[in-house]
């Protein structure tokens, strides 16, 4: 089994979101870091704002739209996974009502996708589409059922 040599840290620049279980939440990422065989170095989360995410979707990606995720490795290949993973909350809670699902539900959706794309996991093709929305559902049953 592998043992992490980093942690996972949330970062709030979202003054009106309050992320419960956060302990939980770590210790279920971890998991799936080792369900995936892999080595995580320090991983933050970093909860933010629409305007926030569209400027450095816009700044570092020259992505001229708004998007709930954005996922910036930090690593080398042979090295722990250490990364930035973006999450804009205002984005996550308008998917929520576009997808009819719950913020809760939605929000852990989102987070799973960032560590997946950590995992190797893509979403430019059908196929790739078809196979990490396979693992996000998996992951969320498994988050479910803990």
């Amino acid at each position: 089994m592998f043992k992490p040599k980093g942690k996972i840290i949330f970062h709030f620049l979202y003054k009106k979101f309050n992320l419960k279980n956060r302990k939980a939440l770590k210790e279920f990422a971890v998991k799936l870091f080792e369900n995936e065989k892999k080595v995580i170095g320090d991983i933050n989360y970093i909860f933010c704002s629409d305007d926030f995410l569209f400027k450095i979707n816009l700044d570092y990606l020259n992505h001229d739209y708004y998007t709930d995720i954005i996922t910036f490795p930090l690593h080398n290949e042979s090295e722990p996974i250490t990364a930035d993973i973006f999450i804009s909350i205002e984005r996550i809670k308008e998917n929520a009502l576009l997808y009819k699902v719950s913020f809760k539900d939605e929000l852990l959706r989102t987070i799973i996708h960032g560590a997946l794309h950590l995992c190797g996991y893509k979403d430019k093709t059908k196929e790739q589409i078809k196979e990490i929305r396979r693992k996000e559902d998996e992951y969320l049953l498994q988050y479910r059922s803990t």
